[in-house]
Parts: C-alpha cells; structure tokens; sequence
C-alpha cells in the first residue's frame, strides 16, 4: 500500500480537494450538502486524481529514468511494473466512474471530460511550453466537479468558472517553479517548459504574473459571490502566501509543497467563512 500510495503521491490531494470542496459549497448556495455527496466528491476526486498521476508516470517513465532527479521512482527504478501501473490507473478510473455515477446522470455524462486532459497533458512538454497550463487545467476542472455534484446543470456557471480560473493561474504558476528543478535536463533533452524556453529569471518572473492575475481572479469572485466581509482576511492571506512563495521560489520544497498546500486550505476557508457566515 505504501509503494503505491507512493506512486500517485496522494499527499499532492492536498491541491485540488480544497479547491473541489469549494466549487461544493459555492454551488450549495448557503446549505448545507448532505454527507453522502461529501464522500462521492471525495472518491470521486481521490479517483481521479490517480488516474492523472498513473498516466503521468507511465506516459514519462522513460524520461524519469534519464533524470538523475526522478530515476528513483517506482516504474524506472523497477520497484513496480507497468502491469501494475496499469492496473492503479485502471483502479483508480473504476473509483471516479462510479463515484460520478452515484452522484448524478449529469456528473457521469461530464466524467469523461477530464480523462482526456489526464491523457493530453503529460505528453505536452514533448512539444510546447504551455505544458504548465495543461497542469493548470487539469486541476482546474475540480471545482467545476464539486459545483456540478451539487449544481448538476450549465445554469449559473460564472462563479465556479472564475475559481477555476484562479485554480488555472494559479496551478500553472507553481508547476513553473516546480519546473526549475529540471531546467538543465529538459534542455539536454530538447523538452519544453517556461524555464528552458525563457531562462530561470524570467520564467519566474512569468510565474509571479500568474499568480498575481490568479488573486485577481479571487478577489473578482470575493465580490461577485457576495462572500461575506467576515472572509476578507483570508482573501488577504491567501495573497500574503501567494507572495510568499515567489520570495522563495529557490526552495522548491518550501514553495511548491508546503505553502501551495497551506493556500488550498486557506481559499477553502474563505469560502466557508464567505459562504455560512
């Protein structure tokens, strides 16, 4: 269970979930959704989630093994076969599949969607440097999830389509960052990112342009959801930690992993305190 828990990095849940959860709650209205669709979002996103991460070991598993960086992960490094690996994603798309079912025709109709950009976005490095944004929306159609488990209609989609775009933006930022780990070897490699593409100072730079557009983003839904004024430090918050993590884009442990997990929880509170407050 560890090595595969392991292989799809089911700590990196800690991104999306609080960004689907808050798609839920703004599509709730002000009410409150009944336990047993808080547990289908979750499989459902945990579902989905492994699907992603499976296809993206197994479509860069020859690259991860030509990367000192990455050669220790489960398929290069031999601790897991690709039958295996086939059978996570295939596990992990069964969860996500009935997860949308038990929720709604509507959700199960839509479900596929996302599978397709799961399936696109990994190979975009190959061939353009807007690779980090197939990363951006991928995540991104999360709380588009979370609104339609509770919203199952098109009516009404400004709200949920604005934090999907903050989720975008903001997504593609740090993945930018994350990217800088790899700068010498994607060039060697002839691969694509904002980093080989631009050199390190300005692809940070572009990075920091995201993630200020991407407040912008929350600020606009602050005010066009009417959340309440008892949020507004956390909107604050939220920017004091989206320009924490440009101070200290050179820590990539500090940057990406723990001040992008701590941002998710904080935009969730804010919409729970927005919302119910």
């Amino acid at each position: 269970m560890k090595k595969y828990l392991s292989f799809i990095k089911i700590e990196h849940t800690l991104f999306s979930l609080p960004l689907i959860y808050s798609g839920l709650l703004l599509g709730a209205r002000g009410t409150v959704p009944p336990m047993r669709l808080f547990l289908l979002v979750l499989t459902a996103a945990t579902g989905a989630r492994t699907v992603a991460f499976a296809l993206n070991r197994i479509v860069d598993r020859r690259i991860d093994a030509r990367n000192p960086r990455t050669a220790s992960r489960d398929l290069p490094s031999g601790r897991m076969s690709m039958w295996e690996a086939g059978w996570v994603a295939v596990s992990g798309a069964a969860l996500y599949f009935g997860s949308a079912y038990l929720i709604s025709e509507f959700c199960f109709a839509l479900s596929p969607i996302p599978l397709i950009v799961f399936i696109v976005y990994p190979t975009m490095k190959r061939y353009t440097p807007l690779a980090h944004f197939g990363v951006g929306l991928g995540l991104a159609m999360g709380p588009l999830g979370g609104w339609f488990a509770i919203s199952p209609s098109l009516d009404g989609l400004v709200i949920p389509l604005i934090l999907s775009l903050f989720t975008l933006l903001w997504v593609a930022g740090f993945d930018i960052i994350y990217a800088t780990l790899d700068e010498e070897f994607d060039r060697k490699e002839m691969l694509y990112s904002f980093p080989v593409r631009f050199g390190r100072v300005r692809a940070l730079r572009y990075s920091g342009y995201l993630h200020a557009a991407s407040f912008l983003c929350l600020t606009v839904l602050f005010v066009y959801a009417t959340l309440s004024v008892f949020a507004l430090p956390l909107l604050a918050g939220t920017g004091v930690l989206l320009y924490l993590e440009q101070q200290y884009a050179n820590n990539v442990e500090l940057a990406f992993f723990r001040i992008n997990a701590v941002a998710g929880v904080v935009v969730l509170l804010m919409v729970v305190i927005g919302v119910y407050a």
